[in-house]
Order: structure tokens, then C-alpha cells, then sequence
């Protein structure tokens, strides 16, 4: 990692992130909870779905670049994170993705490219095994599709300072507000989910790149290049230089990468 990268890093652990202005925000009930999202731009329609105790507007420095690529980006707050409400089921991929649905439905979104970060990357998949039809192609950003994915974690003074901004985030714009409740209920869902075989992943119908950041805390390189072998026609991409905070940490790489990936045939 740079010392530009740290310091971008450093930055977010500060100040954060936040979306552009010009959003049209909404919500949609679904499930016992209130999912919030918000639609910029106009074209084909690009998904862009957070990671674990995040927000959508993690992805502010993208916004901006793929509406100006002539796509219409929709971004969404988890479950139980940033403006969303919780519900009292527990938490899973499944209920992510049955989330994800419901916003398409109320936002006119038959099908949409999905750009997934971590536990939103998994929510992608989840959907585009249960209901291809849905999902035009997903970006698949540093997650585990099986328990043998994760690396032993190394905890940093910045990692830490990173998940400090996530939880004065979340008590600025959680309306649920009980952000070591939410750490511990998500720990516990990714410790089990998901839990794919590579007989499962042989029928994805959807092209996906399985990419990955070089320095990447979380996930092994191993790992990620075994989800791209095992969905066919799948590819595996790695972003040089960057940890698990790509889009934040040289946020340019991370949009050009998914830039190439919306506009292949």
C-alpha cells in the first residue's frame, strides 16, 4: 500500500465517504423492513451493492463516473444498515438478495448489472443462482463463497480506524442504531454463508469477473481465482497495489475496472 493510498484511506477513517448530490432516494417494505435506495443517471441499469457495516454511500466516488459512462446507477442500503431498517429475521445472503429484488421491483428494474463489494457481492450471486433472469452480469468484489476464503485477519491501526468511520456512519444515519448488535449478527452470518459448492457454481448462467485487490485483508487470492475457474465463463481480475477498500482507496482503478467489465460483449 502507497502512502497516496494511506492517506486516502486515512481520509474516509476521518471524514467518509458520502454520494454525490442529485440522487432520487426511496424506499421499499419488504420482508418486516424498510430498504432504502436512491437512482442517479439514465441508461442500463447498474446495481451497486455495499459491503458488511457499510453504507451505499461507500461507493461515493463512483457514482459520478459510471452515470457520466451513460448508466443508470442504483444504490441501496443493506438490511439493517445505513438508512435501512432491520426486521427481526436473521440475517443471510438469501434475505439480502430477496431485499435486492424488491428494490428492482419498485424501481422498474426487470434485470441490472450488479457491482458487489464484499458481503454485497455474495447477495449478487445469491440472486443470479435463484433468479438469472435478473442479473444482466456481476462484478464480484472481494468476498468468500465457502468458509475456506478468509485469511487469518491482521488487525491494523487503520483497519481499525476504517470500521470506527462505519459505526459513526451508521449512528448519523441508522435508524436502528445498535451498531455492535449489527457487527456481531453479520459475524455471525458470514462465519456459515454462504456455503457454495463448486457443483453450484458450475450453474451461474451470468458472465462474472471474481475480482480482488492485491493487499486484500480479508479474502485469499486463491480463493477468488478458484470462484472465477468454477463459474463458467467467468474471469478473475486483480487490482494491483490495493486492499479490501478498492473503490475508496484509488477509487479510479476500481471504476475503470468495472467500466470494462459493464462494456464487454
Amino acid at each position: 500500500m502507497s502512502a497516496s493510498d494511506d492517506l486516502l484511506l486515512t481520509d474516509f477513517a476521518e471524514s467518509g465517504v458520502e454520494l454525490p448530490p442529485g440522487g432520487v432516494e426511496s424506499t421499499v417494505e419488504t420482508g418486516g423492513a424498510s430498504i432504502w435506495f436512491a437512482s442517479f443517471g439514465e441508461g442500463p441499469a447498474v446495481i451497486l451493492l455495499h459491503g458488511g457495516m457499510g453504507h451505499s454511500g461507500n461507493f461515493g466516488k463512483q457514482v459520478a463516473d459510471i452515470t457520466a459512462a451513460g448508466y443508470r446507477v442504483v444504490v441501496v442500503d443493506s438490511r439493517g444498515q445505513g438508512r435501512s431498517t432491520r426486521g427481526s429475521q436473521a440475517l443471510s445472503y438469501e434475505l439480502f438478495a430477496s431485499d435486492l429484488e424488491a428494490v428492482m421491483d419498485a424501481a422498474g428494474l426487470d434485470s441490472a448489472s450488479i457491482v458487489g463489494w464484499s458481503d454485497g457481492a455474495d447477495t449478487g450471486l445469491i440472486l443470479a443462482l435463484r433468479n438469472p433472469a435478473r442479473v444482466e452480469r456481476l462484478y464480484f468484489f472481494a468476498c468468500n463463497v465457502d468458509p475456506s476464503g478468509t485469511k487469518q485477519l491482521e488487525f491494523t491501526d487503520l483497519l481499525g480506524r476504517c470500521i470506527g468511520r462505519h459505526a459513526a456512519d451508521y449512528e448519523r444515519l441508522s435508524p436502528v442504531g445498535d451498531f455492535d448488535q449489527l457487527g456481531e449478527d453479520l459475524a455471525e452470518m458470514q462465519s456459515t454463508q454462504p456455503n457454495l459448492s463448486q457443483q453450484q457454481l458450475a450453474t451461474v448462467k451470468v458472465p462474472v469477473v471474481s475480482a480482488l485487490g492485491e493487499n486484500d485483508e480479508f479474502i485469499k487470492r486463491s480463493h477468488a481465482e478458484y470462484l472465477a475457474r468454477s463459474i463458467p465463463g467467468a474471469r478473475f481480475e486483480l487490482l494491483d497495489g490495493v486492499s479490501h477498500f478498492a473503490p475508496i482507496q484509488r477509487p479510479h482503478l476500481f471504476t475503470d475496472s468495472v467500466l470494462r467489465f459493464l462494456a464487454a460483449e
